[in-house]
């Protein structure tokens, strides 16, 4: 059971609720931890810009940020985030025994040398981070302009703020359908 109560979209202001439509468009529910959050407005809003930023801006491609994400759930034993985050990760084309084995990337195959980099990065930032070492930057660096490696580590810093807020609040995985009160077509309609 979540510590805090997630508002429903009868509760929340006209801004925060063009916010659930968005999101219910995209998503097919609106995540309780958004519902959650939806308690402070004003954090609402600019955690859902930051959000979209992070994971849809830049040249990392969307598909490895969901997977250094993954890791980083993994590492911090997130339900929540992994129930979500897998999903997505497979969408975008992993398969099921790379995310279920994840914690093997060192010795898979399966991994190109800049995937395992990027694994390795979001392991060390998300036990401690003052352990990346010069020698694991210079890998980095080999494989990621400076722009990259910036989207890499705000991914799995973002990341690593929603495993700790939802972990210190118990936060339930989201249902389809929960959250919303409109079809994604409505939504779309209205925040066309």
């Amino acid at each position: 059971m979540a510590r805090i109560s997630r508002l429903e979209r009868s509760q929340v202001s006209p801004e925060t609720a063009a916010l659930y439509d968005k999101a219910y468009a995209a998503r097919g529910n609106v995540p309780n931890m958004f519902r959650v959050m939806a308690h402070r407005p004003e954090i609402f809003a600019t955690m859902q810009a930051h959000f979209g930023a992070v994971l849809n801006t830049g040249t990392v491609s969307t598909k490895l940020k969901e997977l250094i994400i993954v890791r980083t759930s993994q590492v911090n034993a997130t339900p929540y985030c992994l129930a979500s985050h897998t999903l997505l990760a497979k969408g975008l084309g992993w398969t099921d025994e790379q995310l279920s084995h994840l914690a093997e990337w060192p010795k898979r195959e399966d991994f190109t040398p800049a995937e395992k980099a990027a694994l390795r990065l979001a392991e060390t930032v998300t036990r401690d981070a003052h352990a990346v070492s010069d020698e694991q930057f210079a890998e980095l660096r080999g494989f990621y302009s400076e722009g990259e490696i910036v989207e890499l580590l705000c991914a799995i810093g973002l990341f690593n703020y929603f495993n700790r807020f939802n972990n210190a609040l118990q936060m339930e995985p989201t249902k389809l359908g929960e959250g919303g009160c409109v079809t994604p077509a409505e939504a779309a309609a209205v925040n066309a």
